[in-house]
């Protein structure tokens, strides 16, 4: 690995953010970082660090389109587990 491959993944790496959570706490982060706009992409995962979900957000991926995501979020909320969320940010 050269030495600009390496400044790639250490700048990829602090566009990301780590939130531990449970619960409606779940929700209500999810919805946060979609109202914020700046994020490129959230995996949820579990406490064995599995993905349960990945998605992007796009500028065209509102409403509709994620409705089943935001259902799925919600499922996941609902069951209280504890849950990692990480975030990529733009930039």
């Amino acid at each position: 690995m050269d030495m600009a491959e390496e400044e790639k993944k250490t700048e990829e790496k602090k566009n990301e953010e780590t939130f531990r959570l449970s619960g409606a706490e779940i929700w209500d982060k999810v919805n946060e970082i979609v109202k914020e706009g700046n994020a490129r992409r959230i995996v949820i995962k579990n406490d064995k660090d599995e993905v349960l979900i990945e998605f992007p957000l796009t500028v065209g991926a509102v409403g509709l389109v994620l409705a089943p995501v935001f259902a799925a979020v919600g499922a996941i909320a609902a069951l209280a587990m504890k849950c990692t969320i990480v975030v990529e940010r733009k930039g």
